[in-house]
Parts: C-alpha cells; sequence; structure tokens
C-alpha cells in the first residue's frame, strides 16, 4: 500500500515549497517540484506520479496548459490547475480541457485537500461509474479505507474473492480491503495477468504456484477452481 503520489508544476519555488509542504502535512507524497514542461514531463516518465497540480503559467515556451493536454493524451492521470488569474480569457483555455479542478491563488490547506481528494474519487475513464468505491488508475486501485482512498498497487495483490455485494481484496502483505464492488465489473478493469479461476475468486496469476485437479496454490493460499474456467485458466498461463 502506497500513499498517493503528486507531482507539483510550479515556477516560483517560494510557492511550490509552500505547496509540497502542505501536501506532506496532510499526508502525501510528494515529489520534486518541477518549474517547467520539460522537467515535469522528464519527472513523469521516470516518477509516474497519480496527480499533479499544474500552474497554469510556467517559465519556458509552454504552458500549464499543454502540459495538461500532454498529461491527457498520453499518460492518463488526472490533475488540477492552479493559477492567480481568475479572469475569463484563462478560465476559457483552461475549460477546454475539462479540468477535474481548478484552484485560485491563494487558497487553503482545506480547499487542496478536498480539491485532492475529489479528484481522485471522480477521475475514472467511465464516468457512468464514477461513484464506484475502487477506482483503478494506471497500475494501482484507490480503495475506501475509514473514509479516504488508499492506494493499492495491483501487483501486490494475491487474490480478490467475491462476498455478496462485496468483494474482498487479499494482498500478498496479508492485508485485506472490503469494497463494493462486484467480480464482473473489476475483471474488465484489471490487467491480463488476474484471471477468473472461478465464480467466487480472480487471482493474480504472478504468485500462481501450482494447478491441481480442483484447486490452485497462489501465494500460500489454496483456492478452488471453478469447471468452466479450467481451459481459460490454462489458456491464458500459456499466453503470459
Amino acid at each position: 500500500m502506497d500513499k498517493i503520489k503528486i507531482l507539483v508544476v510550479e515556477d516560483e519555488i517560494i510557492i511550490a515549497d509552500n505547496i509540497c509542504s502542505t501536501l506532506k502535512n496532510i499526508g502525501y507524497t510528494v515529489l520534486e517540484p518541477a518549474i517547467n514542461y520539460s522537467e515535469a514531463i522528464q519527472i513523469i516518465e521516470t516518477q509516474k506520479p497519480d496527480l499533479a497540480i499544474l500552474d497554469i503559467q510556467l517559465s519556458g515556451k509552454k504552458t500549464g496548459l499543454e502540459l495538461a493536454k500532454k498529461i491527457k493524451e498520453e499518460y492518463n492521470f488526472p490533475f488540477i490547475f492552479l493559477t492567480s488569474n481568475a479572469d475569463v480569457v484563462t478560465i476559457n483555455e483552461a475549460k477546454k480541457l475539462a479540468p477535474p479542478a481548478y484552484l485560485i491563488k491563494p487558497f487553503t490547506k482545506d480547499e487542496l485537500y478536498a480539491s485532492i481528494e475529489i479528484v481522485i474519487h471522480n477521475y475514472t475513464e467511465n464516468k457512468d461509474k464514477a461513484n464506484n468505491e475502487a477506482l483503478i488508475i494506471k497500475d494501482s486501485i484507490f480503495v475506501k479505507e475509514k473514509g479516504a482512498l488508499v492506494k493499492v498497487i495491483l501487483e501486490d495483490i494475491l487474490y480478490i474473492k467475491s462476498s455478496h455485494i462485496y468483494i474482498e481484496i487479499f494482498l500478498k502483505s496479508k492485508q485485506k480491503y472490503i469494497v463494493r464492488f462486484s467480480l464482473n465489473e473489476i475483471i474488465d478493469k484489471l490487467p491480463s495477468s488476474f484471471i477468473r479461476i472461478h465464480r467466487g475468486f480472480i487471482i493474480n496469476s504472478m504468485y500462481l504456484i501450482q494447478i491441481n485437479n480442483s484447486s490452485l496454490k497462489v501465494g500460500d493460499e489454496i483456492l478452488p477452481i471453478g469447471k468452466t474456467y479450467k481451459l481459460n485458466i490454462l489458456n491464458k498461463i500459456s499466453s503470459i
């Protein structure tokens, strides 16, 4: 389990440091801030943030608007616009990129926190499912835990079990999360390493150790194999 990782792109160093300090105090993981488009792209490609806070006006030839467009087209993670300009022209330009949130300087700690939590919660390609309690973004799933969204790396998941109208997510660290979701809903969003082995189970094949006639071993756990799923399991494993 990791904290949400945030990149701040702001060309005024003092402001950037203040934002980063506030974010750390709230409890997020904060990357070194970037001051321009090129620095931001380099950090995005190497550090893979979960969310970016972008000042619209940046040093250099390219603006935060151009950076936001690049993120939407190639990196597909959420961003928040940050600016001291609330004029009609700036807002209209920003609106074209459909930002999940827009903060006007100066802003409060509570406003920053609320914007981040709402953006992470609502960020899903399928807007019809924006209220699901489990959102998958890139290589992670965000689940609700004590009123907050917690980031779980997909590679850390051992298996997923159906439990009536909920699913139980079991991690290799022995942690477990319960979310209101179904196996049918989540299987289509997971990478190919996740395999449905039973009407009540999905496994991460990275941790598959042994297959028997009616069960398999994933990590230290023995799980049942459904008759209708066995052939699909063998076919998928041979293609991974």
